[in-house]
């Protein structure tokens, strides 16, 4: 069976259908059936057309009130079309920028375009090893692009205008980091063949007609690109065509770029500074172009090299040598010998590229070597440090005991002995004293200095602060407990260069005082015992992590001890209150040092410091 006008029927011979009771609906192509449909469906058929028709109906209703509903969001609606519109475009330019492998170039201040590494869209999507090209162009200036047919001097053009109006419509361009395309309008093109026997335009004519347009419509801030410029008819009639229409564009403020072969157009490039030569490579030993862009070279035609490349005979190709004006020999074989120069210069600009590179490698491995060295320095300066300090240590007890001894025993053999061991200890004290600051390096020289100053002092090897000024260019220095008068030319600046993260942000701490808490000329201590505070007994931690907070504060008091300092500061601020409790339970533990902490008063700065009594 089957369907005709939505009715079922089945072919019968055309013969025989009078013995076949039905309606017939149709006969066949070749009219040797018809189509008949039985007379026992002829009922259910009636009643499936009066449904399909009811059917019909009810979707025709169905569809005006969704129409109406369309109607009346109809705003909203072309708002979610133009949104997905966008949303469309911005997946399809992400997209071709992943197959370019390219980005959404910086928008460049005015009319200028500068690409770097820049490579033809299209040859990338076609899946060539495109060579790449820096290019650059801005307005008021020309850009002068010859070399041999097929060498890649159209493709440069376009390259410029492909840039261009990719930018225009936020599209990713292929190429290099560093590059950048400003707003071009109108972007004007005369490149390809318009010749047109329907027109009666020739190719010089279709030329011309397009120029004279492009020339109308040119304004400053404008992209021009033509490609064979004036070509199609006299060389030295179009040569000085051509000049004189890059002279106009120029003047006009636009963005010109030309591919030409004209010998004289490229000498006007050379003397013109608005414009610049540019030509593309060709490789005489291999006869085939290497599509590599050269600035302020003009390129040769080399037409004779691109014929014998396609098959022209040797012998046609020696005729037409000799055939050639002297002057284009000339110019032939100075542009060639320009090229093999070129070729030197760049082969000897990757040798010390490499060599550069070389070089650059030596001296980080040395700077290394030598960063080494002064590390392995600086850690003996730091264990003789150490070990001055336990002897430093062990004189202090020393002349603790004898202070004792002194008060029990009162006979002159016992006090000439006493007296004895105390020059001796006393005597070491001074040469331990100078060695037991942070490690520092000189720094420059000093125009001035000013009491409480921090200066490297030479003879010292470590640093000192500055307690007085006297006559004669002398100043007097304190270099823990060694005080001694120096001359201020002596004085370095402090240099942190050598210090480590945790001696650096000690050094900070003693050269400034604790916002907020008093100093040597504030308020008295609340004790006799406590001495006042000042920024060489004052230890700032605030913001710093426990671990390095307790390093520091350890460093601190090995300081303080050293310098005869009875009472030190540490600042640590109120924050969550970690911080401090760290710190007041290593106070509590450390009975090297430490005879008694305590909490600062109102006057020095409450919670927020903890003032420390060495023993």
């Amino acid at each position: 069976y089957t369907l005709r006008e939505g009715r079922y029927v089945v072919p019968v011979r055309r013969d025989a259908h009078e013995r076949f009771p039905g309606i017939v609906h149709g006969t066949s192509s070749s009219g040797a059936s018809i189509f008949v449909e039985p007379r026992g469906l002829v009922a259910q058929g009636n009643r499936l057309k009066m449904a399909q028709g009811e059917l019909e109906r009810e979707e025709a209703r169905i569809l005006a009130e969704l129409s109406e509903l369309v109607k009346e969001r109809l705003p909203e609606l072309h708002a979610a079309t133009d949104a997905l519109d966008h949303a469309d475009l911005r997946q399809a330019s992400a997209r071709l920028g992943v197959a370019l492998g390219a980005e959404v170039l910086p928008l460049a201040d005015g009319p200028t375009v500068e690409l770097r590494a820049g490579r033809h869209p299209l040859l990338i999507l076609d899946g060539v090893d495109v060579v790449a090209s820096d290019l650059h162009l801005e307005a008021g200036q020309g850009l002068v692009i010859s070399g041999p047919n097929a060498g890649g001097k159209t493709v440069a053009l376009k390259l410029l205008g492909l840039a261009a109006l990719m930018q225009r419509a936020g599209l990713p361009v292929p190429a290099e980091e560093g590059s950048g395309c400003g707003f071009f309008a109108p972007v004007l093109t005369d490149v390809g063949d318009e010749q047109s026997i329907a027109k009666n335009l020739s190719t010089f004519s279709a030329h011309i007609t397009n120029l004279a347009s492009i020339l109308e419509r040119s304004e400053e801030g404008a992209m021009v690109l033509l490609d064979e410029l004036a070509g199609g008819t006299d060389p030295e009639e179009g040569a000085a065509l051509a000049q004189a229409l890059v002279d106009a564009f120029c003047r006009r403020g636009v963005a010109l770029a030309t591919t030409t072969h004209y010998e004289p157009l490229k000498a006007f490039a050379a003397r013109d500074e608005r414009l610049r030569n540019a030509s593309v490579g060709f490789d005489v030993d291999a006869m085939l172009p290497t599509f590599a862009l050269h600035w302020d070279v003009p390129g040769a035609s080399s037409a004779l090299s691109v014929a014998a490349r396609f098959g022209i005979p040797a012998r046609v190709l020696e005729t037409a040598r000799e055939m050639l004006p002297e002057h284009t020999r000339t110019f032939d074989e100075l542009v060639r010998g320009l090229e093999a120069q070129r070729q030197k210069l760049a082969v000897a600009q990757a040798g010390v590229e490499t060599e550069r590179g070389a070089a650059k490698a030596a001296r980080e491995e040395i700077e290394e070597r030598l960063e080494a060295m002064r590390a392995r320095g600086r850690k003996a300066v730091d264990d003789e440090a150490k070990r001055l300090r336990d002897q430093l240590r062990d004189a202090r007890t020393e002349l603790k005991k004898l202070r004792k001894s002194l008060k029990q025993e009162a006979d002159a053999e016992a006090l000439a002995a006493a007296k004895e061991r105390i020059e001796r200890a006393a005597a070491l004290a001074e040469r331990t004293a100078p060695a037991l600051g942070p490690l520092v390096e000189a720094g420059e020289a000093l125009s001035a200095v000013a009491v409480g100053d921090r200066v490297f002092v030479p003879r010292l090897r470590t640093h000192a602060e500055v307690l007085e000024e006297g006559a004669r260019g002398q100043v007097r220095v304190a270099a823990g407990a060694l005080k001694l008068w120096v001359d201020r030319d002596e004085l370095r600046s402090v240099s942190e260069r050598a210090l480590t993260p945790a001696e650096k942000a000690a050094l900070r701490a003693q050269r400034r005082p604790a916002p907020g808490v008093a100093t040597a000329s504030a308020s008295a201590p609340t004790s006799a015992e406590d001495r006042p505070q000042h920024p060489g007994n004052t230890l700032d931690v605030r913001g710093l992590r426990v671990d390095d907070a307790l390093a520091m504060t350890e460093s601190f008091l090995d300081r303080l001890f050293g310098a005869s300092e009875g009472t030190g500061y540490i600042v640590h601020g109120m924050g969550s209150g970690a911080l401090r409790e760290a710190i007041r339970a290593h106070l509590t533990t450390d009975g090297r040092y430490v005879e008694r902490h305590r909490g600062g008063t109102t006057e020095e700065g409450g919670e927020r410091l903890t003032v420390v009594t060495l023993r």
